[in-house]
């Protein structure tokens, strides 16, 4: 367990690394119109969630990682004296995988009351085992060599997009570009080296077309079989054209090597392909500049400013990105919080829940996804549909736009914090005959009065002991100045 809590504590410094990477990195719009509006429309649902599973459940263990022969906390356990002998128990993993409790069905719900409007699933990590349906390896939920296989659910990602595109939320499919079972990314006849290819792709071009050609493949299985595709979500940065191999230091965290292969997906020609089978998917190839990132992905960490392009911000719920024994959950008020400050600084929060080895979530999960919905009932349109205003954030306030030209101020509660009598707003001012009101507050309307570059509310005794939430409160100002 010891060993474990270490693993994540590396996990979360890693991920600080990420964060600044990504926030670092250009943004490049992707030149179809068609596209722009689907990102703008995706930019309205704000609150997402994604789910990590897979035979490493099993274990409760970081997901793939331990499989990876770096000198990195993330990677092969301390406790592992045989990689190869480890890397072949952890193989077989999906032999025991059979999570009979799987039931999409409430977990959609579940989602969809939480006020969460999109999906992101993992349908292949950088393990390689599918959790889809493929003909292009066995390695897969669906193989004869998993007990899972004969259950009428056993095509997992079928019915987990089915089950979240019923209850109408958007339906993102995770997709590993490293695959380390396969043997044209690592191939068996040398021993892996790091996350990397383990041979040399200038000396085996033959080797590294095959895997290219069995990437399309598997994401083209995707494309065609499993109904309407939202986003496909690329991981692994280190996939990318690197035409030469360089030297000069890479932008991909954790990465060993001097000298970066070429690892030419032939990424265009894929968002060709899958734009012919789902012509309004955005495509999210992280950590990759260039068009085909149709947003960035800061993660496990909130951007301390705003951010001037389409982002949005992997958190994790409770333990680790995978199922992690005995996890602790975040408390409801952070996740609000969390929730308010992303959106403010222009973002969208895509909230991690790893299910468990039998297809459960913690019975927590569950509880915060409640809370988190019972907010958002009251103060939603301060979320949903909005857009960054100046300040942005200001102490315990955070600020968005409408649409209709209103604004929202979103005050952020301590436990057992009451509303002080008056709070100053900097940066914008409600237009002449505005009015504010408590969202959730059968109150009158607010008494506020202009003070220099910005304005005061005050706040009546009478509203300030019957608030609406204990978590956050939101004063819509009906119209601002532009």
């Amino acid at each position: 367990m010891k060993c474990l809590k270490l693993i994540f504590l590396v996990l979360i410094i890693l991920a600080l690394k990420v964060s600044a990477q990504h926030e670092d990195q250009t943004y490049v719009p992707d030149p179809n119109p068609r596209i722009q509006q689907r990102i703008d429309e995706w930019q309205d649902i704000k609150f997402g969630l994604l789910m990590h599973w897979g035979p490493y459940s099993q274990w409760g263990i970081v997901e793939s990682w331990s499989i990876c022969p770096e000198d990195e906390g993330w990677c092969v356990p301390d406790t592992v004296k045989d990689y190869f002998a480890y890397k072949k128990k952890y193989e077989n993993l999906g032999k025991t995988f059979n999570p009979t409790k799987f039931d999409p069905e409430r977990w959609a719900k579940a989602a969809k009351n939480a006020g969460m409007k999109y999906v992101v699933f993992t349908t292949k990590h950088h393990d390689g085992f599918c959790m889809f349906d493929t003909k292009y390896t066995d390695y897969k939920i669906t193989s004869k060599g998993c007990p899972f296989h004969t259950n009428p659910k056993a095509d997992v990602t079928k019915e987990i997009f089915n089950a979240f595109r019923n209850e109408g939320l958007w339906i993102g499919a995770y997709f590993s570009k490293p695959d380390w079972h396969s043997p044209y990314y690592w191939w068996p006849q040398f021993p892996p080296f790091d996350r990397n290819p383990n041979y040399d792709l200038e000396r085996y071009p033959e080797k590294w077309t095959q895997f290219v050609e069995f990437t399309h493949n598997q994401v083209m299985e995707l494309c065609s079989n499993y109904g309407k595709i939202d986003l496909m979500w690329f991981d692994g940065g280190q996939v990318q054209k690197n035409d030469p191999p360089t030297e000069k230091p890479q932008r991909v965290p954790g990465y060993r090597y001097k000298k970066m292969a070429n690892q030419d997906i032939k990424m265009d020609e894929l968002v060709d392909k899958i734009r012919s089978k789902q012509p309004d998917c955005i495509v999210v190839d992280r950590a990759v500049e260039g068009k085909n990132q149709n947003y960035l992905t800061p993660e496990n960490q909130v951007p301390d400013k705003m951010l001037p392009y389409p982002w949005e911000s992997c958190m994790i719920l409770g333990g680790g990105w995978s199922y992690s024994f005995n996890a602790n959950m975040m408390p409801s008020r952070k996740a609000i919080h969390m929730l308010t400050d992303i959106v403010a600084k222009g973002g969208n929060l895509l909230l991690n829940i790893g299910p468990g080895p039998d297809g459960t979530w913690y019975d927590e999960a569950y509880n915060r996804l409640e809370e988190i919905g019972a907010w958002l009932k009251i103060n939603g349109t301060a979320i949903y549909s909005t857009r960054t205003i100046a300040p942005y954030f200001d102490g315990k306030l955070r600020f968005t736009r409408g649409k209709d030209g209103s604004a929202n101020i979103i005050y952020l509660l301590d436990e057992n914090e009451k509303l002080p009598n008056e709070i100053q707003v900097k940066g914008f001012i409600p237009a002449k005959d505005a009015k504010i009101s408590m969202l959730g507050s059968k109150g009158n309307s607010l008494k506020w009065k202009a003070d220099g570059t910005g304005f005061r509310v005050s706040i009546p005794e009478s509203q300030s002991k019957a608030l609406p939430s204990k978590y956050a409160v939101v004063l819509k100002v009906s119209q601002v100045n532009k």
